[in-house]
């Protein structure tokens, strides 16, 4: 692998290597602690991942995404999904602890689903 190269960076369209771009100019300046971790939003065409990460120790303290069984067969637009995903990451976050986030959009715009999913966060009782 190449030195400071993600594998979407190396392979793939041009808009796959700009939003890798993106995601490493906020991951300069977003860095997830044991007191405010990192809410991480991960976008595909279908579905939405998030997670809350310690990046202090590495570890993934709190997940939650549309693959998931009861959000999988729900009614809704990918958005209305997506907000529901922020207010269920935001539950499982408080249960371990979490009130404070740092969020990272992932190179991502700050629009439609990755927006839907910071306010169900919000909504759900996360401070960013």
């Amino acid at each position: 692998m190449a030195a400071g190269k993600t594998v979407a960076a190396r392979a793939g369209s041009a808009r796959a290597k700009a939003r890798a771009r993106r995601h490493a100019r906020v991951r300069k300046k977003v860095l997830g602690t044991a007191e405010r971790p990192r809410l991480v939003v991960t976008r595909s065409t279908k579905h939405m991942f998030v997670q809350v990460i310690d990046d202090t120790k590495g570890h993934t303290l709190a997940y939650a995404s549309t693959m998931e069984a009861d959000l999988r067969g729900a009614d809704g637009t990918k958005t209305d999904k997506s907000r529901r995903v922020g207010a269920l990451v935001a539950e499982r976050a408080k249960a371990v602890g979490i009130a404070k986030v740092v969020f990272d959009r992932g190179g991502n715009r700050y629009t439609g689903r990755v927006a839907a999913v910071a306010d169900g966060a919000r909504e759900g009782g996360l401070e960013f």
